[in-house]
């Protein structure tokens, strides 16, 4: 017998990786528009640094429990809607 193969997974790096680089884009962005916004750099600075932290865990937390919910689940959901 064949056993099934197991769905593919992200790794807790790779996961780690994402939410950096996605927070780096991101934070700059906020620093930018926060600078525009104050006029303050040391106001855009303090921003861009609590914006990175909590959105880093939050981003992180948010890649791992989808990693929880087996792959073609919505898919199932919304078929069984359809129909």
């Amino acid at each position: 017998m064949d056993a099934e193969p197991k769905p593919y997974r992200e790794s807790h790096l790779r996961s780690l990786l994402k939410a950096l680089s996605w927070r780096v884009v991101a934070t700059i962005t906020t620093g930018i528009i926060a600078y525009f916004v104050t006029g303050e750099v040391m106001v855009a600075i303090v921003i861009s640094g609590i914006e990175f932290a909590s959105k880093f865990i939050i981003y992180y937390l948010h890649e791992r429990a989808w990693q929880l919910v087996p792959r073609g689940t919505i898919r199932q959901l919304v078929k069984g809607q359809t129909t």
